[in-house]
């Protein structure tokens, strides 16, 4: 080996931080939360404090979590700009061993925050035959509330679920313009230790905003 290569490999080593307290006790209560969050679209699911990884730069609690709980080597993972850090990539590999691609492409899962959500474009969408092998994105945000109403509608949902992402309009029209079910992508919204389900069978709708002198 090298001196670059030890070099670069003994970086790497000092960026490492512990991960889950118990890895599969730990991994397993995220993806129920994930799963939960899924089938309950619009309705926001808590991760406990016990199953919190320690704190790694860059990525919120549940980010972390649902990481740590949903990548492995055959889920090729995207970086958004601002996730794209040698702490974060350091951890994700060695934890997850998730390669970490630059085609979004070839991503099954995504990393992205809310600057990136303007465009969609690239993510596979999967196909009719295997429409699982479509991208999944996870997008962090400040809070999940603040934003316009908007309502979930479909399965797993009895009539409306109303929710207030602090999110574009453009990402609605992103995401609608590239669902044609079954194929089409899944969202995990992700912020502090909450996360909230937007599976690809859910219908968004705007709430209409009232003019003045409305009632």
């Amino acid at each position: 080996m090298s001196t670059t290569s030890v070099s670069a490999t003994a970086s790497s080593a000092n960026l490492l931080q512990p991960a889950f307290a118990d890895p599969v006790l730990d991994a397993q209560r995220s993806f129920r939360a994930a799963l939960k969050a899924l089938a309950g679209p619009g309705v926001a699911q808590s991760l406990l404090s016990a199953q919190i990884p320690p704190h790694l730069e860059g990525l919120a609690s549940a980010s972390h979590a649902l990481c740590l709980a949903l990548l492995d080597i055959d889920t090729p993972l995207w970086l958004a700009p601002k996730f794209d850090t040698q702490a974060i990539r350091a951890n994700l590999t060695f934890h997850c061993g998730c390669p970490i691609v630059s085609d979004r492409q070839n991503a099954r899962f995504a990393l992205l925050d809310d600057s990136q959500l303007h465009d969609l474009s690239g993510f596979d969408l999967g196909n009719d035959r295997y429409p699982d092998q479509s991208c999944t994105l996870l997008i962090q945000l400040p809070s999940l509330q603040g934003g316009r109403q908007v309502a979930f509608q479909g399965p797993g949902i009895e009539t409306k679920n109303h929710v207030s992402l602090p999110l574009q309009e453009a990402f609605w029209e992103e995401r609608e313009s590239r669902n044609d079910f079954p194929r089409g992508i899944d969202v995990f919204f992700l912020a502090g230790s909450e996360l909230m389900g937007l599976p690809r069978s859910t219908q968004v709708a705007f709430k209409p905003m009232l003019t003045k002198g409305g009632a």
